[in-house]
């Protein structure tokens, strides 16, 4: 399974940017999807994480700026960042896993934490001057 993410740059606070993550080579049929992002000196945080029922999670941080799409045929996963922040500054990371069972609840989920996943991109670089 490869991940590779793209469309990070550098823009100025109020702007947009469009990441792409596309995922090949996986089998699953259940795939979730992720994007994370970690500030220099901080730890990597979850941005949004969406399964293959689209149900969507967003982070705190995120919410009503960020939108995430998938176009399946194409294996991809895009993350529109409007009203950029300086603090959106970041490595951004695309994830990759397929549900998993739970005993706890008897049933197929996706991962909860960032460290359940196992595929990662090498990320992609957005820069936001104030």
């Amino acid at each position: 399974v490869q991940v590779v993410e793209s469309g990070g740059g550098s823009v100025q606070a109020g702007g947009s940017l469009r990441l792409s993550c596309v995922v090949s080579g996986w089998t699953w049929s259940s795939r979730c999807m992720g994007w994370f992002r970690q500030a220099p000196g901080k730890e990597r945080e979850e941005v949004v994480s969406i399964d293959n029922d689209d149900n969507i999670r967003y982070g705190d941080s995120v919410k009503g700026r960020f939108t995430a799409s998938k176009d399946n045929a194409k294996n991809t996963l895009y993350l529109h960042m409007n009203s950029l922040k300086p603090e959106d500054t970041a490595m951004y990371y695309c994830a990759a896993d397929p549900k998993t069972y739970d005993s706890d609840i008897d049933s197929y989920r996706c991962p909860r934490e960032q460290n359940e996943y196992n595929f990662w991109g090498q990320g992609t670089q957005v820069t936001v001057s104030s």
